[in-house]
């Protein structure tokens, strides 16, 4: 009996005490003598070619069903993870054919999205930046506060800013940082002198972003903070983002009006460099992160990060590294920034 179980056992497959290679041998040789494996698995192949499709015609999906587009950009490097789980499928199907089609996917995705994997920090520079939405229920300003003041920034924007909480922040920064200015919900901390500070109007019927010139040792520069309307995903309307992209055409327009050559924009945009609604925005500057940053930088939801919806953006100035700040009481990751001025 037990010779018998022994003989099936290895003509069936590889011992479980044969070693690794053995094993491997063996999968090749039935895979080999396997005339099916051409035709398993072609709904995984379909499955394989439309998520590559996806993330290269991104674009093209239509905006006018729930904005269903900018849902997709706005997390568009998690379909990456499509693959492993095709991948998977594949070799339980024991198909060659959708083996062979998972290799579009994982090349579109690498040329989309691989390049955000290698450490692009370097060093130099000579201002660093920062921005945090500190979320109007934020339990603990002050410990944001200290936060923010570690982080070494010479300029800090700040989002939401409730105002009864303003006064807690003004005292907890006053001593690192002597310049400020509030405007509505949004407020900016400097080191260096503030001037024209004024509330930029984004189309929302109260103060959500504003403009002042830093007078850097460098030189003098534009500073835009902007808190652009919450989306949310709703079963019944889809992507709710329409107040969101009127508000990022005007913020564009007034970068766009802007008369000084070097621009900082901070501030929590509720969109990521992917999402086509934030065009009239990223198409004028560079992302600190994209261009000079460690990895993905995702900055909300701060338990479980996966997407960067706060931003550091720029024009006329070069971005020399960019990255995550630990977590605060907010449900937002702060991130900084550190930029060349003198070119």
């Amino acid at each position: 009996m037990t010779q018998e179980y022994t003989a099936e056992s290895r003509v069936d497959g590889a011992d479980d005490n044969d070693p690794p290679k053995s094993r491997i041998r063996t999968l090749a040789d039935r895979w080999r003598g396997d005339r099916g494996i051409w035709r398993r698995g072609v709904v995984v192949a379909v499955l394989a070619v439309l998520t590559a499709l996806l993330m290269i015609l991104h674009a093209q999906v239509p905006n006018r069903i729930g904005n269903l587009g900018s849902l997709m950009e706005t997390f568009l490097p998690w379909l990456g993870l499509l693959v492993p789980v095709l991948l998977v499928a594949a070799l339980v199907r024991r198909s060659a054919t959708a083996l062979i089609a998972l290799l579009l996917p994982t090349v579109v995705w690498a040329n989309l999205f691989g390049g955000l994997l290698i450490g692009k920090s370097g060093a130099g520079g000579d201002l660093t930046v920062a921005t945090h939405n500190v979320n109007a229920e934020n339990p603990d300003p002050e410990g944001t506060a200290r936060e923010i003041v570690e982080s070494g920034a010479d300029v800090v924007a700040l989002e939401e800013l409730k105002a009864s909480a303003v006064p807690t922040y003004e005292k907890a920064l006053g001593a690192t940082y002597k310049y400020r200015s509030v405007q509505g919900t949004v407020g900016l901390w400097s080191k260096y002198p503030l001037s024209g500070s004024r509330p930029v109007d984004i189309r929302m019927g109260w103060t959500r972003a504003m403009r002042s010139t830093v007078m850097t040792p460098q030189g003098a520069i534009a500073v835009y903070v902007a808190h652009l309307p919450s989306v949310r995903v709703k079963l019944h309307a889809g992507f709710t983002a329409n107040q969101r992209d009127d508000s990022a055409d005007a913020l564009g327009e007034a970068i766009a009006d802007e008369r000084m050559d070097r621009i900082v924009l901070l501030g929590d945009l509720n969109g990521t460099m992917n999402d086509r609604s934030l065009n009239a925005v990223t198409s004028q500057m560079r992302s600190t992160q994209g261009a000079a940053g460690d990895g993905y930088g995702f900055s909300w939801p701060a338990a479980f990060p996966m997407a960067r919806i706060d931003q550091i953006m720029v024009k006329g100035v070069e971005p020399k590294s960019s990255w995550t700040l630990p977590r605060t009481g907010s449900d937002h990751l702060p991130i900084a920034a550190r930029i060349e001025l003198s070119q």
